[in-house]
């Protein structure tokens, strides 16, 4: 519970930080400080995807983590349509492994068909589970390690190549692969701020 508290402290902080008082042009004013140092915006504008890894294992506790990150996220009515698969096994990711990244770690997180809602807001578990994986890639980044978000869903070869190697039930739908570790080199981390892509009010 306090660890719990620390961090609602530590992220409302940085959100109070960078948010300042709009003028009177309905612009935000501009921040005071570095807008991406320091607390969770620092964990999210560094965060950059690494292809290549260490031979270094993630630790079981480490892996625990990364999930209660990827299971923090919100969902549509609370539904929480998701499973993440957790594969060590360097033949199984060998096989997932199309582009050689060689990870000592891969989650596969996917949808849950019995929890996806059952109106028109059934494909809502897309966004659910994006959010899910972005959250995982952050905390990632956070604590060291590097990631990088392979698609799988909705391309229907990929979806089948990936549910026949892990043996998947059906009702799973496996929408990314997830590789993670020590990143083999120093990550190059792009800047995408790019005020050309805000609007404000109206077009």
């Amino acid at each position: 519970m306090k660890l719990t508290n620390l961090l609602v402290a530590i992220a409302a902080t940085a959100i109070l930080t960078a948010c300042q008082p709009a003028t009177d042009g309905g612009e935000p004013a501009a921040a005071t400080a570095a807008p991406t140092e320091g607390g969770v915006i620092e964990a999210i504008a560094t965060r950059t995807s690494v292809r290549a890894y260490t031979a270094d294992t993630v630790a079981a506790a480490d892996v625990e983590i990364l999930l209660r990150a990827a299971m923090a996220a919100p969902t549509a009515r609370d539904s929480r349509p998701w499973a993440f698969v957790v594969v060590t096994d360097t033949a199984i990711i060998s096989q997932l492994d199309r582009q050689g990244f060689k990870a000592p770690v891969a989650i596969v997180a996917c949808g849950n068909t019995e929890k996806m809602l059952e109106d028109e807001g059934r494909d809502y578990w897309v966004q659910d589970v994006s959010a899910a994986v972005e959250n995982l890639l952050v905390q990632a980044n956070a604590m060291g390690l590097g990631a990088v978000w392979t698609g799988v869903y909705p391309i229907a070869d990929r979806v089948k190549g990936v549910k026949e190697i892990l043996n998947m039930p059906e009702n799973l739908i496996p929408l990314a692969i997830v590789y993670a570790g020590k990143p083999a080199a120093e990550p190059k981390i792009k800047d995408k701020w790019d005020t050309a892509n805000i609007y404000y009010n109206k077009f």
